[in-house]
């Protein structure tokens, strides 16, 4: 497993790179373009770097269901009944075996292009993580690029039996797939009908969701189909068979070949959607398979179920875990003026027993609506405490999506998504906020507002100092608030202090999440703490802020130091001895 202090980049390739301005409401490939994995440049991964990156995080690479129609290249059209979107979402894969066309610059060199990314990304000293969707695929899955002798997900399957542990979907015989919507039945606006063929499924399977109907709702997952890996949805029993690998369920050998054969291809690392909705003992089996050949393969989950955390780390064999339900929303209350600093404590305390180390944190991604926009904070400044937090709380990893560096706002109704305040994974469209660091493909933020500078240098400055910080990459944690609980002027509520220190490296800090008043305090350092540091109680310690305000302070720890920060401000201070 890896243990090491990732700093991990998220970019949708579509999205990325696109510096069409057109932006029509549903528009096509044609009208408002996409990014491609060349305009991922030695520009672009320079610029990445001097976050701290360590990984990137390339969303939505496998080959997924689309309205775009490539019959013309030989790729299989897909029903629009079935599609989010025009350009469809990234998480109903439609080919494992294949990478999406929309990506390439050459649709039949599409692979090629995704190698030469990959071989890109590593010259510049970084990993590449790609994602694995193993809970659903596509309605209308089919690969046309699987190695030779290779069997696609389905075939052979007896759709006779609703259930079987060898078949790769669940059925339900004696019905035909209803979509929640057919053309002309909504909006004339909503795209529903290019050249692609009817969807005709018979027997219907159960949705990715594992809602068993024919006919699952418009706000289900009716775009895709729930994989079968030995657990009886219809009963709620899983699979207790032979323990022998060719005894295990079909789908686990078929998705092991799918893993290996990413990896193969230079892939660092998976980011598993909803892998929480996938047996443990599958991730246990497949995880151990993975790095009998890669060793050094990381597994992230996305989970939000904290009852299963330490299963999936300890016998499912995740490096990581999204961790959306503890840091995360309690983070954002604090940022949206209301919770308590009392819940980072507690996220503390549940935590760092034995999995903090594994815990991913971050403040956006694809599914998290945007700081920037009016749904969130509104001003990505206000979050400047909060990403603190979140980057040295502990030792584990932590994430940037691409853009919240320099505050896009997600203020656009793009098409299937709507004004929701987050970026569209569905539809074709050029950010225009973040256009203006891309300039034309050169990555060097020419066209940022002063604003958009100041935010960017402040993550540029985080990152550097994470990746130069013992203390933070692997020093212990310190929760400083009951040690303060009577400091006047400390307000509990909405100040959060903390240690992260080293035999070598003692850092102090202190997060003002009040957006309205500044921090005036004395704040001290229990005897406790000073002799976990092997401090003495009487040194004299002196204080200077590593993010660039030029604050410092002197004093003892028992005495305490005097603080004075601004409102919705943070510090992260050196203590040296005399």
């Amino acid at each position: 497993m890896a243990f090491d202090k990732l700093i991990i980049y998220q970019l949708l390739p579509r999205l990325f790179g696109n510096t069409n301005t057109t932006n029509r409401v549903w528009g096509t490939l044609a009208e408002n373009g996409s990014g491609t994995f060349a305009d991922i440049n030695e520009a672009a991964l320079e610029s990445i770097k001097t976050l701290g990156a360590t990984h990137i995080w390339y969303t939505g690479v496998p080959e997924h269901a689309t309205m775009t129609d490539y019959s013309a290249q030989g790729i299989t059209p897909d029903d629009p009944a079935v599609v989010k979107g025009r350009a469809g979402s990234p998480y109903a894969i439609k080919d494992y075996y294949d990478v999406v066309p929309d990506f390439a610059q050459s649709v039949p060199d599409r692979m090629a292009e995704f190698e030469a990314l990959v071989a890109r990304t590593h010259a510049h000293g970084l990993k590449v993580i790609i994602d694995i969707v193993p809970n659903h695929v596509a309605r209308q899955y089919g690969s046309d690029a699987q190695p030779a002798n290779v069997p696609d997900l389905g075939e052979g399957d007896d759709v006779r039996q609703a259930f079987s542990s060898q078949n790769n979907f669940y059925y339900l015989p004696g019905t035909t797939f209803v979509a929640p919507f057919t053309p002309g039945s909504v909006d004339a606006a909503t795209p529903l009908a290019n050249s692609a063929p009817p969807i005709h499924e018979a027997p219907a399977k159960v949705t990715g969701s594992g809602s068993i109907t024919e006919a699952p709702h418009l706000d289900d997952w009716y775009e895709t189909i729930k994989l079968n890996y030995g657990y009886n949805v219809f009963e709620g029993t899983l699979y207790t068979g032979p323990t022998a690998t060719a005894d295990h369920p079909d789908t686990w050998q078929k998705m092991l070949d799918i893993m290996l054969y990413w990896a193969a291809k230079g892939v660092d690392g998976f980011r598993c959607d909803m892998a929480h909705l996938v047996p443990v003992a599958f991730w246990q089996w497949v995880t151990a398979k993975v790095r009998a050949t890669y060793p050094t393969h990381i597994f992230i989950a996305e989970i939000y179920d904290p009852g299963l955390y330490r299963p999936f780390i300890f016998e499912g064999g995740f490096d990581y875990l999204y961790d959306k339900v503890g840091l995360y929303d309690s983070l954002r209350r604090l940022i949206e003026g209301h919770g308590s600093c009392y819940d980072l404590t507690r996220v503390w305390q549940q935590e760092s027993g034995d999995f903090a180390e594994h815990m991913l944190r971050f403040l956006e991604t694809h599914d998290e609506q945007r700081i920037a926009s009016s749904f969130f904070a509104t001003d990505p400044m206000k979050a400047l405490p909060a990403m603190v937090v979140t980057a040295t709380m502990h030792t584990g990893p932590y994430l940037i999506y691409f853009g919240q560096e320099i505050g896009v706002r997600a203020e656009d109704a793009e098409g299937f998504s709507g004004h929701d305040g987050r970026t569209t994974i569905f539809d074709y469209w050029g950010i225009t906020d973040w256009q203006g660091y891309v300039n034309e493909h050169r990555y060097d933020g020419t066209g940022l507002t002063p604003e958009q500078r100041k935010l960017r240098a402040f993550y540029e400055k985080l990152g550097t100092l994470v990746n130069q910080s013992d203390a933070i990459r692997t020093g212990a944690f310190y929760d400083l608030q009951w040690a303060n609980q009577a400091t006047p002027g400390y307000n509990q509520h909405r100040v959060y202090s903390y240690l992260r220190y080293t035999d070598g490296q003692k850092l102090l800090i202190v997060c003002n999440f009040d957006q309205t008043a500044p921090l005036n305090v004395v704040l001290c350092i229990p005897d406790h703490a000073l002799s976990l540091m092997h401090i003495s109680g009487e040194t004299t310690l002196h204080l200077s802020d590593l993010l660039g305000s030029n604050d410092t302070s002197t004093g003892r720890g028992v005495t305490g130091f005097q603080l004075s920060l601004p409102a919705g401000s943070v510090r992260i201070f050196t203590l040296e001895t005399s």
